[in-house]
């Protein structure tokens, strides 16, 4: 048996001989499936039935989508949705570090306090809490700061505070800090811990250390899951029309309430969530590029991924077939 080449320039050599033995690394790289091609064809049939059910169905009533995609209800109820997703997502992102850091920190109260937050808020749907903040004055009539068993120095009816838009805020900024707060911890407890120790062994003070080593790392995995809470929260905005809320679902409704164009108007809504969440995946691909910089996996899709692959293969079918002489 003839010894493998050890030296690199024999190696390279070797990869860019031509395929001998009739080997094939196109083949090699690229198996047949022939499942693809059915799976395509079934594909581009029901596509096919869909384009002619969106143009030849009456039902749809596109011209009344188009009446209504720019109204002025339609329009203050998008402002609305976008507000409510600002407002609500702020809260989230803010109490779910401060969560977070409770979570892991050494401190058994602060980390059973959080532990207890997030296991109920992530237990509770949020329809549920919607409703019962917005109906938070049939449990405590008489809203009042002052010292306990002592003076109350003001105080307001819950009724004329919580109103539908505030009930929603709280709501659903109080159930996404639950789970901004996990997605906080997974990334942190992603990072090596021996960039963290070396870190602190060149003299990195907690927060330089934070910052410049910790939450860099940790965003390339805290961006995605943030960005699906977000986008979440834009259709989650919807459940706010239960109670009365302002929002796009909302305004929709009072709409084809009056105009019993239900199909149309539901249309409408749809465009401007896929609006909406279209313009948050551009953001979030950019964000992503940006702290995933050194770590792309995309490489092997490009000319010149596919090349090395294939300069890969030939180097080890060679070295194998040599190994069997």
């Amino acid at each position: 048996m003839k010894t493998l080449p050890k030296d690199q320039a024999v190696l390279e050599n070797i990869a860019m001989q031509k395929p001998q033995d009739g080997l094939d690394a196109a083949k090699a790289l690229s198996p047949r499936r022939p499942w693809t091609w059915v799976i395509t064809a079934i594909a581009v049939v029901f596509g096919a039935q869909l384009v002619q059910l969106l143009l030849t169905n009456p039902n749809f009533e596109w011209d009344v989508v188009a009446q209504y995609l720019n109204s002025e209800t339609v329009l203050i109820g998008v402002v609305m949705t976008i507000l409510l997703t600002i407002a609500a997502m702020g809260i989230g992102l803010v109490l779910g570090g401060i969560l977070a850091v409770c979570r892991l920190s050494d401190n058994t109260v602060l980390r059973t306090l959080a532990s207890a937050y997030i296991w109920f808020f992530r237990g509770t749907p949020q329809l549920v809490q919607l409703i019962f903040w917005f109906n938070i004055g049939l449990l405590v009539p008489v809203l009042s700061i002052g010292v306990p068993f002592g003076p109350t120095f003001a105080s307001i009816e819950s009724n004329t505070l919580i109103t539908p838009l505030l009930a929603a805020i709280i709501g659903l900024g109080l159930h996404e800090a639950s789970y901004q707060a996990e997605i906080y911890r997974a990334g942190l407890m992603s990072v090596d811990e021996g960039q963290l120790e070396a870190a602190k062994a060149l003299g990195m003070k907690p927060m330089r250390l934070f910052f410049r080593v910790h939450l860099p790392q940790a965003m390339r995995f805290i961006v995605p899951p943030t960005f699906n809470l977000i986008i979440g929260m834009v259709k989650a905005t919807s459940l706010v029309s239960v109670i009365g809320g302002a929002e796009l679902l909302f305004s929709v409704q009072e709409i084809y309430s009056q105009t019993y164009q239900t199909i149309p108007l539901l249309i409408v809504a749809c465009v401007w969530y896929l609006f909406i969440t279209t313009l948050l995946n551009g953001v979030q691909f950019f964000i992503e590029r940006h702290y995933g910089r050194g770590s792309s996996r995309n490489v092997s899709n490009s000319r010149l991924g596919r090349l090395l692959d294939r300069r890969a293969a030939l180097r080890v079918q060679e070295l194998a077939r040599r190994s069997e002489v």
